[in-house]
């Protein structure tokens, strides 16, 4: 029995990204295509995300343009693609606080938020080094962190110490400390409810870009290479990358990375109206599916 139907939903992408940033000294590569995605759990009495997307104004509709993101849509629209409403979601878990992954807290004025303490701590410390530290900050909307207070000041935050078991029936969430960010984490959905291994799925955030970052490009003598944007360790990134691979059975379909554009091409999917892919990881008996 499946506890949870799992959706990946694009709400926009950048058509020509370096590869180099994907693929560590993956110099002068060419490009690929990026998807900005985010994750839709429902299960019973449940709607929770992994990350939120971001809010298409101000300064992050700004940075959003210069590094060449279009086709933006708000989550009212992405998600109706499931039948799913921002008012509808629970819970969300934040991977880390990047503008792309965390911008878009206000859309869900129901959900409690987990985010990894270290995550919230280590950026405010970030903020107070002085501008020649700036280059630290890519990716970072300050505002955003301010939300994240907002909602501890509401009740809505629960700020995360390590790894946490079974925070909702049969997800848990592990951290990856230095590796992205300073305070990342996965999510991991053990679907079956028998164990890591068995329809066991990793959403992975940003530790992962690509399927090239779990096995090299050579699926026959597989190697790691690490995402090409890191404020922490590429060794760490290595590392977690093993460590995700082993609580799936080192199935490199079932480790979730968002921005990899070819999980249409393994998974079910379609195109929504807006040009976006809808990809449907698994599905509860009991839910309709999204794509056929």
């Amino acid at each position: 029995m499946k506890h949870y139907s799992i959706w990946v939903l694009e709400y926009s992408a950048i058509e020509e990204h370096p590869m180099s940033a994907a693929l560590y000294g993956s110099h002068n590569a060419g490009t690929s295509r990026l998807p900005f995605c985010y994750v839709l759990l429902k299960g019973d009495g449940v709607v929770a995300m992994v990350d939120v997307g971001h809010n298409h104004v101000d300064y992050k509709k700004t940075f959003a343009e210069q590094i060449g993101v279009s086709n933006w849509h708000s989550p009212h629209e992405v998600l109706m693609e499931c039948g799913v409403t921002p008012e509808d979601v629970t819970h969300v878990f934040i991977t880390h606080a990047h503008f792309d992954h965390m911008g878009g807290i206000d859309f869900f004025p129901n959900a409690t938020f987990y985010i990894q303490e270290r995550e919230l701590t280590a950026w405010v410390s970030t903020m107070a080094l002085g501008s020649r530290f700036r280059s630290l900050m890519g990716g970072i909307d300050p505002s955003d962190i301010l939300r994240l207070v907002d909602l501890g000041r509401q009740g809505r935050l629960v700020a995360i110490d390590g790894q946490r078991d079974d925070i909702l029936p049969n997800i848990d969430v592990h951290p990856a400390y230095d590796t992205h960010t300073p305070g990342s984490q996965y999510v991991v959905v053990r679907n079956s409810g028998k164990g890591e291994t068995e329809d066991t799925w990793v959403l992975a955030g940003d530790l992962v870009y690509k399927h090239e970052n779990l096995h090299g490009g050579d699926e026959e003598d597989p190697f790691y290479i690490p995402v090409g944007l890191a404020t922490g360790s590429q060794t760490r990134l290595i590392m977690t990358s093993d460590e995700m691979l082993g609580r799936v059975g080192d199935d490199v379909t079932r480790v979730v990375p968002v921005h990899e554009d070819r999980l249409k091409d393994i998974f079910p999917s379609r195109r929504s109206k807006y040009g976006q892919q809808v990809v449907e990881l698994s599905l509860r008996a009991s839910d309709t599916s999204a794509v056929g």
